[in-house]
């Protein structure tokens, strides 16, 4: 093991990622507020690839680094310290929580199919599953979008809104509802549909603050889609059960990708107050500037910390890391966004301009307190476990002295 605790392999191929993210990727962002040409994207592609570096959440069998899940944020928070790196070393989102699932889930056809292009970076995705009001938000059990079983598969028919990267895909996986079919429960079902197919229409595409995931926030709509039986993701009826597998580890990915942000923020803002002099002092020696300093080290530890835990414990007890998702996701995207903010503040007027990059920091990760969950469902989530976690403690010790007076 490493000084860090990391596995040598981790650590090297840490170090490499490190150096490549600040030596090459760095140089080639664009303005803030843009996107890399498709063109240049496949050049820094080939570059990473030629680094080793490229996918490393991704299995060697499909092309990638094979870091396993509780090593991820190391190399995530790297990736994250430029606002292009996820996308070009792909682990960006939607395609880095459908390659995690594909790749547990998938049959070997699926994963030849959708999993190995996708990884190699040949192919995009996107993940259908929000609907618009009243249909599947925060709730996911709201699902309205059907599947009808016909001849040698399933007709999907429903409207999906905020599809991340839909106007890129080249496949989406969708979750819709089922009846109960055979051997198979009343439930939600995921398959894996080409955006080419018949059926499938993009709609009104919804404008955000943030532009790191290319391809928009479409709505998506299914008219009597077609997809054979192959193209079931695992088993008809199961597909809440799989959502957990997929949205858990991608709601911590993205607090790792924008830690890196926060910590290339705060150094932003430790140059700037190095060099500027206000009142006879240099700002680093002022008082305020050294509490908004604190206050960023302090949330970006604290949130370092909690993704290490959740995702320790993701490899080893998921559905405990699941829950534990929900607090690292809520911590992490309200001290990422304070430490963007800070950052801004001791920038001054700079700060919210485009002479730094800072404030589209601050536009791709106000959004995360929404996306993947909003924090205030989470929140509700986590109350309720703890009230349930606490009955159950007190029957637990309620039952302890009813037993110990009735030995004695």
């Amino acid at each position: 093991m490493s000084n860090n605790g990391l596995p040598e392999e981790v650590e090297e191929l840490r170090i490499r990622t490190r150096a490549f993210i600040r030596s090459v990727i760095m140089e080639a962002e664009p303005a803030p507020g843009h996107h890399l040409t498709r063109a240049k994207l496949v050049e820094l592609q080939v570059a990473a690839k030629a680094a080793g570096v490229f996918a490393p959440q991704v299995s060697k069998e499909f092309g990638g680094q094979g870091v396993p899940i509780q090593y991820w944020s190391s190399i995530f928070q790297e990736i994250g310290y430029s606002p292009i790196g996820p996308s070009v070393l792909n682990c960006q989102a939607p395609d880095e929580g459908n390659m995690h699932m594909l790749s547990l889930i998938g049959t070997p056809a699926q994963k030849e199919t959708f999993l190995r292009p996708l990884a190699n970076g040949d192919v995009r995705s996107c993940f259908a599953m929000t609907e618009p009001h009243p249909g599947a938000g925060s709730d996911p059990d709201a699902l309205t979008t059907k599947i009808t079983r016909t001849e040698g598969g399933w007709l999907i028919n429903g409207e999906k809104r905020f599809i991340s990267g839909a106007k890129v895909a080249d496949f989406s996986i969708v979750m819709a509802r089922n009846d109960a079919h055979e051997d198979s429960p009343a439930g939600a079902t995921m398959l894996l549909v080409s955006m080419k197919a018949p059926g499938i229409r993009l709609g009104y595409d919804i404008h955000t603050i943030d532009r790191a995931i290319e391809g928009g926030h479409s709505h998506v709509h299914f008219e009597d889609c077609f997809v054979a039986d192959d193209g079931i993701l695992g088993e008809v009826g199961k597909g809440f059960r799989y959502a957990q597998v997929r949205l858990a580890p991608a709601r911590l990915t993205h607090c790792m990708r924008w830690l890196g942000l926060a910590r290339r923020s705060l150094d932003i803002a430790l140059d700037r107050i190095e060099r500027r002099e206000m009142f006879g002092s240099k700002m680093k020696d002022l008082g305020l500037a050294q509490e908004l300093i604190a206050q960023s080290v302090i949330d970006i530890e604290t949130s370092d910390a909690i993704i290490n835990k959740t995702a320790t414990m993701l490899h080893t007890d998921s559905k405990a890391g699941a829950a534990l998702s929900s607090i690292a996701k809520v911590h992490c995207s309200e001290s990422i966004f304070k430490v963007v903010d800070r950052a801004i503040q001791l920038c001054g007027g700079d700060g919210v301009s485009d002479e730094l990059p800072l404030a589209s920091y601050l536009s791709e990760v106000r959004p995360f307190r929404i996306y993947d969950g909003s924090n205030e469902t989470h929140k509700w989530a986590i109350s309720k476990r703890a009230s349930k976690r606490r009955a159950a403690d007190v029957e637990a010790g309620e039952k302890y002295l009813a037993d110990a007076e009735h030995l004695s």
